[in-house]
């Protein structure tokens, strides 16, 4: 019983207490392109053809700022950058979007900042992202 206590108190704990943890160093654009996920247990970064990749970026930050807890960070031309955190403990995840007009793609990535793995949580939100595409 005493155990299971300890384990209550380190929950109420952590979630009074919301772990942000560092802003990735490699966020932005770096050569025309979004950063490479250093490694998919924690990271997902996916491209997707369009037709207009602008217009697709303009449909796709509706659709994260509509995420709940997601909040918009920087924004400049045909670049998003957001925040979304969870809901119980606050883990802070980084939201790219890239509009590389040149290639005809969205470039998309999603990172989180504390932790070895995010459990899938930056895949699902990249896919549900991606149902949010025109056309």
């Amino acid at each position: 019983m005493t155990t299971a206590l300890g384990h209550l108190a380190l929950l109420i704990h952590l979630a009074l207490f919301h772990l942000v943890g560092p802003v990735p160093a490699d966020l932005g654009v770096h050569a025309g392109a979004l950063s490479l996920c250093p490694t998919p247990a924690h990271c997902a970064r996916q491209d997707w053809a369009v037709a207009d990749p602008e217009a697709a970026l303009a449909s796709l930050r509706s659709a994260l700022l509509a995420m709940p807890r997601t909040e918009l960070v920087e924004e400049s031309a045909g670049y998003v950058h957001a925040t979304s955190s969870s809901a119980l403990f606050g883990f802070v995840d980084d939201v790219e979007l890239l509009a590389d007009s040149a290639a005809g793609r969205v470039q998309a990535r999603s990172v989180s900042r504390l932790g070895d793995s995010d459990l899938g949580v930056n895949a699902r939100r990249l896919a549900s992202l991606r149902e949010a595409l025109p056309g």
